[in-house]
This record gives C-alpha cells, sequence and structure tokens, in this order.
C-alpha cells in the first residue's frame, strides 16, 4: 500500500512558527516519525510540502493510479480552498484530513473545512501525534474497504 503525506502552507516552518499554538516538532521529525509507523504497518509513504496551491493541486492529480490514499494537511487552504478538495474528489483518492491544532477551537475563520465532507476522517488537536492517528486510522480504513 502506498499512501501519500500531502503538508500545505508554512508547515515547513513547523517547530519555529507559533510552537504555542503548533508545537515544537518539526516537520522532518514527523516524516521520520510516520516513515516508522510506514514500516510497522508494511506501507510506503510519499511525503510532500507545498508553498504554492497550484502545484499541491498538480501533484494530488499526479497520484492518480499511483497511490493507495493520502493524508491531508492543507493548512489554511482547509479553510479556503474548493480547488484541492475538487482534486482529491477528481483522482478519487480516500483522505485523512489532519491538523495540528483544533481547528475549531481557533479563530471563526479556521472553524470550517471544505476538506472535511470529502474525508475517511478528521484528526485535529492532538498535535504532532495526530499525524500518526491519521495514517493508522486511514490504513485501516483503506484494508477494511479493499475487503469487502
Amino acid at each position: 500500500m502506498r499512501i501519500a503525506v500531502f503538508n500545505g502552507p508554512n508547515l515547513n516552518l513547523l517547530g519555529i512558527r507559533e510552537p504555542a499554538i503548533y508545537g515544537t516538532t518539526t516537520l522532518g521529525e514527523i516524516e521520520a516519525r510516520l516513515e516508522a509507523v510506514g514500516a510497522e504497518l508494511g506501507i510506503t509513504l510519499l511525503f510532500s510540502q507545498f508553498n504554492d496551491e497550484g502545484r499541491m493541486i498538480d501533484a494530488i492529480h499526479n497520484c492518480y493510479g499511483v497511490v493507495d490514499g493520502a493524508l491531508v494537511n492543507a493548512g489554511a487552504w482547509t479553510h479556503t480552498s474548493l480547488a484541492i478538495r475538487d482534486a482529491l474528489t477528481a483522482v478519487r483518492l480516500p483522505y485523512a484530513e489532519v491538523h495540528l491544532s483544533n481547528i475549531w477551537g481557533r479563530e471563526p475563520e479556521r472553524r470550517h473545512s471544505w476538506l472535511a465532507p470529502g474525508a475517511i476522517g478528521v484528526i485535529a488537536g492532538f498535535g504532532a501525534d495526530g499525524y500518526e492517528l491519521a495514517l493508522r486510522g486511514l490504513v485501516q480504513a483503506l484494508r477494511r474497504s479493499s475487503e469487502s
């Protein structure tokens, strides 16, 4: 099983960006932890981070027929981008949405996700640990789906 991990804008600054909200764990550390979990689960992970929305959409398109699912932290695009949701839907890519902070406990403009309606599940508010929770849940759901 192959899983794409998509990270949106400013997530390359994890560890230094607003640590009171996002923690001190870097994106590299999150990816290393996910690699260990991936090895445990017997899956391959493909990591990417984008500060350009169009490049992220192109990468999603390129996943068609290549990966089995995706873990998506679209960052601020969560609240603004129908285009990212449309791309995920267009290539029929099952995905789990993850956020470091609890978006529903933040500013009003961050309390809506355009991605959540199409997601298998959403994990928010558990910091860097949320990535592992979302990955395990996504893989379990995909395996259940392939068995039926």
